[in-house]
């Protein structure tokens, strides 16, 4: 057999074989538009090539055109076009070039150009889409996440549910089994129920910095790092283990879990006899990361460690005598840096060694701080829910709940994945908080702090307390807006307009799927059951691709034949596209004015309750990222109660409206979707896919550029039904 240009005879074939068989993995960290645009695209290109591909899609609905191991057997190469974590392991021995999605979509052909040359996978290699600068093939890698952030976001994303399960249970066992006592805060009686509930919190909250570490030393080296990262991260969490009254905490968590990472990658890098290759990744290098990182974290990193906590005891207590205000303010930085780390212990256990003394102002300064951090992240989610995604509001209300009692750690998931923004605005309302306190002589008879000791009768000074508590909260919350939405801005021209939600991405972005799903940072991951009419994208894998090449871009749906049997021949898309939403000639020059066109045309269909704010709604999804997706396209989107279904409009532009499309093409084919709150799971996600699929065929975009009238943009519209 002769290789096609200069590749090795990797994909094991019959020497028959004449064509070049590739695979594809296309994803972004909110798998939506560009995840099915990308596979379309790289499909589109094969066929003209003269190429096989099949493309798997791992979108927020799933996985879907699954590479199995035969296909990974017989291909030539691997393209993975991709801004999260893609698991590489699977195609160890195969050429595999990895880019950001965008490269994917705008140079489809120079990718299966690359995948000739690109560099073979090693069997070692761990489970990210950027495990290297070599695997990029040599092209322009695209606009996607550096590994680092990614691997950070991985660990936030396997911490969260630790952090929500153990400060939910510890609050429940306070708030229903605890009582104050002036010598040990909040108690719960020893034998009782509830102490067992608080017990089993707990060592969900022993779990999260472990968790946090190892994950995100999983992501940059994949399983042999899993250990050294989690054994890292309690190590870090275990301030006993080197003379520290107090664990570095989550910080020192993040610090072991990139520590881990990439010291197992050093590892791998190391030659080693063929003989002993088959266990380096299960006991050689677990064992030499783990015991190097865990001795260099005691007798290196830990020793600092305990020499800030014992100075910084030392300097707060030489300022019990200045300004309760300046005092307060610095107890409340300090409290809001770390969050259980080396400075809130050094700061929490200051005003608590000072109870006994009879000084309770300096513990009432630090009781108002504790709880700002959990409440104005939790407010935040609250008041700008399109900065967040759907699993960071989740874990809102959930910090929100752990604020009311006191618990401070169930604001770091918000402070490990955005450090930059999150962590300042939580020094600033804790150092409100505690300033205000320590101005009004606050006084806490217990150490703990949070709303729940003021209820339970350990404050004194409740209404000043309450205030100092508030305007701390709301501090913290719009400085958190207002930072997240300069970063937002700042990478507006680089991100994508994949999903309704600024990725930061985690948040706390779904692992939308598959076989990613152990290295992506988790995002949207409902899997709610389609509704009829989504033959056409299903969760077992079956697309509108096709046969398993993936080239069917211009093909129509594979069967459309489950689509909404009450439909009407004039309705598309299970019947959210109706003639009566369909335009084709729009009238408006801006995208501001052509969003309440498309608006108002959605009203007609009386599912629209107020325009006003469906416009707003529309408009503050522009402010996170252009919804212009190139090729003239742009597709609008909104989830807003001010309709009360699904409804999707159509609408023409033949001068085109300028939307900010990252290839600087204007909008002359717009979109809109909108959809309610309650019902945006995965429906709008498949309306997205269905329409970015289909309209990355040339064919079909100029079939609708040329339709006539209503009725023939309707017949060239039913090929997405």
């Amino acid at each position: 057999m002769t290789s096609p240009a200069g590749l090795p005879p990797t994909g094991g074939g019959s020497g028959e074989r004449q064509r070049l068989r590739l695979l594809a993995v296309t994803a972004c960290p909110t798998g939506i538009a560009h995840t099915y645009m990308a596979a379309e695209k790289l499909s589109q290109a094969a066929e003209r090539l003269g190429v096989d591909i099949k493309v798997e899609t791992q979108g927020s609905i799933g996985a879907e055109n699954v590479l199995t191991d035969n296909d990974v057997r017989t291909t030539d190469g691997i393209i993975i076009a991709a801004d999260k974590d893609v698991d590489l392991s699977r195609f160890a021995g195969k050429r595999v070039v990895t880019v950001g999605v965008a490269e994917g979509i705008h140079h489809p052909e120079r990718l299966i150009e690359q995948v000739r040359t690109a560099p073979v996978q090693g069997g070692g290699a761990g489970g990210t889409s950027t495990s290297s600068p070599a695997n990029s093939g040599g092209g322009g890698g695209g606009k996607e996440r550096s590994i680092g952030y990614k691997a950070l976001m991985n660990g936030v994303s396997y911490m969260i549910p630790f952090v929500v399960v153990g400060g939910l249970l510890i609050a429940i066992s306070l708030s229903l089994g605890g009582h104050t006592d002036p010598s040990g805060g909040l108690v719960i009686p020893k034998d009782s129920f509830w102490m067992d509930v608080n017990n089993i919190g707990v060592i969900g909250f022993q779990l999260m910095v472990p968790i946090l570490s190892g994950y995100i030393a999983y992501a940059i080296g994949d399983r042999p790092a899993l250990v050294p990262g989690m054994v890292g991260g309690w190590i870090a969490n275990t301030g006993s283990l080197y003379d520290s009254e107090a664990g570095a905490g989550f910080i020192g968590a993040i610090v072991t879990g990139f520590l881990a990472g990439y010291l197992v990658l050093w590892i791998k890098k190391v030659e080693v006899p063929k003989f002993v290759r088959p266990i380096m990744p299960i006991i050689v290098i677990p064992i030499v990361a783990t015991t190097a990182l865990g001795l260099f974290f005691i007798y290196v990193i830990g020793e600092p460690i305990s020499w800030v906590f014992e100075h910084l005891t030392d300097w707060l207590g030489g300022m019990t005598g200045t300004s309760a205000v300046l005092l307060g303010a610095i107890l409340g930085l300090m409290i809001a840096f770390d969050m259980g780390g080396p400075v809130n212990k050094t700061a929490f256990l200051f005003g608590a060694g000072l109870i006994a003394t009879g000084n309770q102002e300096v513990m009432g300064m630090c009781a108002a701080a504790i709880p700002v951090m959990p409440l104005g992240q939790g407010l935040a989610t609250l008041i700008r829910k399109r900065l967040y995604t759907e699993q960071e509001r989740e874990t809102g209300l959930a910090s929100l709940f752990m604020g009311l009692f006191g618990i401070s750690e169930g604001a770091i998931p918000f402070a490990a994945a955005r450090p930059a923004q999150v962590i300042p605005a939580n020094m600033l309302g804790g150092a409100v908080a505690g300033a205000i306190a320590g101005l009004a002589g606050v006084e806490d008879a217990v150490p703990h702090g949070g709303p729940i000791v003021a209820v339970l009768g350990a404050v004194s000074g409740v209404p000043m307390f309450f205030v100092a508590v508030v305007i701390g909260t709301v501090v913290t919350a719009l400085t958190t807006v207002a930072l997240v939405d300069v970063s937002e801005r700042r990478r507006k021209g680089q991100s994508l307009v994949d999903g309704l939600a600024p990725q930061p991405e985690l948040a706390l972005a779904g692992a939308g799927g598959g076989t990613a799903t152990a290295h992506a940072p988790a995002q949207r991951t409902e899997s709610v059951p389609a509704p009829a009419g989504s033959a056409a994208v299903g969760t077992d894998g079956s697309t509108d691709t096709g046969d398993e090449s993936g080239s069917s871009s211009s093909k129509p749906p594979a069967d459309t034949s489950g689509d909404a049997s009450g439909a009407s021949d004039d309705e598309v898309l299970s019947g959210y596209l109706t003639a009566q939403t369909v335009k084709v000639r729009l009238d408006s020059g801006d995208k501001e004015s052509a969003i309440r066109e498309m608006a108002g045309l959605l009203a007609a269909t009386g599912k629209v309750t107020d325009v006003e704010e469906l416009v707003a709604a529309a408009l503050r999804r522009e402010e996170q990222g252009t919804t212009g997706l190139g090729e003239e396209i742009a597709i609008p989107h909104a989830k807003t109660d001010a309709v009360t279904a699904p409804v999707v409009g159509f609408a023409r532009s033949a001068e085109g409206v300028e939307w900010g499309s990252l290839d600087g093409t204007q909008a002359k084919l717009v979109f809109m979707i909108s959809v309610p709150e309650a019902a945006a799971g995965d429906e709008h996600l498949r309306i997205l896919a269905l329409l970015s699929r289909k309209l990355m065929d040339t064919g079909f975009r100029e079939r609708l550029m040329t339709a006539s009238d209503e009725a023939a943009v309707l017949d060239v519209l039913r090929e997405i039904r």
